[in-house]
């Protein structure tokens, strides 16, 4: 195969981007013509973070032609190194940006009834992520992105879990199957970068999440660093829901599941239908299997961005079924499905008192504690500090006393 001497990566008149091709040279050192409407301004720092970023990765010639649409230096230093990595061979780990955003510990336990997917290529719509109030964000290297941009995608993702701060929101990736030859590679680069878990797709049995486990525990052993990323199993097969328990059990990363309409529906060889007839047994299957293996299940995604009042149907099923959060394709989608897992007032008013009547028999040495002639179990309290713990979302009492919710 011959040797590839030009590459373009990043995506021409996409906000927050910076499309460039970088050329290989023998001589001449490095030199750079950038097209900006910022370069007044601008043009010397977004010049100098090209020429940094080819030094670091020793890149000592070369022709960069760069057209600039409001790139921040994360995103203009991951593009530089994608188009670098095509053409020379580059000292791991890379030009690793300079880390901004905090890493905290991985929570098993946690609010998910929103987690909202992103292309991992689209610079633009992950800078501003944090701002749409998802509890989970998705950087996306697997649907969302083609071939040909998988390699430029997984730079840019990395980069921007280290460069950007997404708030209170949970940081996914959603890495590519093992079984491609881009699943291990994600893994590679994905993992140093502290997500705070990967949701795996594909997967159909548990040795497909212990096989992800053992490539991750080696990556954090090889980095020394205690983050300990979690995991999402993502079922999207027939088999896939049968051996639900089995995946939901292969390790003690796996914090929740979910499951994809699409992909589900045509392995069993059906439509797909508004009113998810078709996939009715397999949820039910999918939250039991959860539910026993004390992980969250969480639902698929609702296609339809304009149908709000079939969203907030679909969510308020899904409760129904025993789900705890559910897909998000568009920011638009996020608050009415909050509204619909928001608890009434009353609900938490009564959660209140179960809560105050177990703690004051508990202050009194008593392990029996009752409210009005009713005795308060396990099953009741665990429930009424669930309520509780949904009532502490930013926004959503508020929006319950004024009847706004479902």
């Amino acid at each position: 195969m011959a040797e590839l001497n030009e590459t373009k990566v990043g995506r021409a008149e996409q906000k927050s981007d910076i499309f460039l091709t970088l050329r290989k040279t023998a001589s001449g050192g490095v030199s750079v013509q950038l097209k900006s409407s910022v370069e007044y301004l601008f043009g010397d720092q977004i010049r100098g973070a090209i020429e940094r970023t080819l030094d670091r990765l020793g890149v000592k010639n070369a022709e960069v032609t760069a057209e600039d649409l409001g790139a921040l230096e994360c995103v203009i230093e991951a593009r530089v190194e994608a188009a670098a990595r095509r053409l020379h061979k580059v000292k791991e780990p890379g030009a690793l940006p300079e880390r901004a955003a905090p890493v905290r510990e991985p929570r098993r336990e946690r609010l998910r009834r929103t987690r909202l997917y992103l292309p991992g290529n689209n610079p633009d719509l992950m800078l501003n992520a944090g701002l749409f109030g998802a509890d989970e964000i998705i950087l996306d290297l697997e649907d969302s992105v083609a071939p040909a941009e998988k390699d430029a995608a997984r730079v840019l993702v990395r980069n921007t879990l280290m460069a950007v701060d997404f708030g209170d929101a949970e940081k996914l990736v959603r890495i590519n199957p093992l079984e491609t030859e881009y699943g291990r590679a994600d893994i590679e680069m994905i993992v140093p970068a502290c997500p705070d878990m990967l949701l795996i797709p594909k997967c159909g049995e548990a040795k497909d999440i212990r096989e992800v486990e053992e490539l991750v525990a080696a990556v954090e052993k090889k980095h020394s660093f205690q983050h300990r990323t979690l995991f999402m199993p993502l079922i999207e097969t027939a088999k896939g829901v049968l051996n639900a328990y089995e995946i939901a059990s292969a390790s003690d990363r796996v914090a929740a599941m979910c499951w994809g309409a699409e992909d589900l529906s045509a392995d069993l060889g059906v439509e797909r239908t508004k009113e998810g007839r078709e996939s009715f047994v397999s949820r039910g299957l999918i939250v039991l299997a959860a539910k026993a293996a004390g992980v969250q299940p969480l639902d698929t995604v609702f296609s339809d961005v304009r149908d709000t009042e079939g969203l907030i149907a679909s969510t308020k099923e899904a409760i129904a079924l025993g789900f705890e959060g559910k897909g998000v394709i568009h920011p638009g989608q996020i608050e009415p499905i909050h509204n619909v897992f928001a608890p009434t007032a009353e609900r938490i008013e009564y959660a209140q008192k179960v809560v105050a009547a177990i703690e004051k028999a508990r202050a009194k040495g008593s392990g029996v504690a009752s409210l009005g002639s009713k005795m308060i179990d396990a099953p009741i309290e665990a429930r009424a500090r669930k309520i509780l713990g949904l009532a502490e979302a930013p926004g959503l009492i508020s929006a319950k006393k004024e009847g706004d919710g479902a």
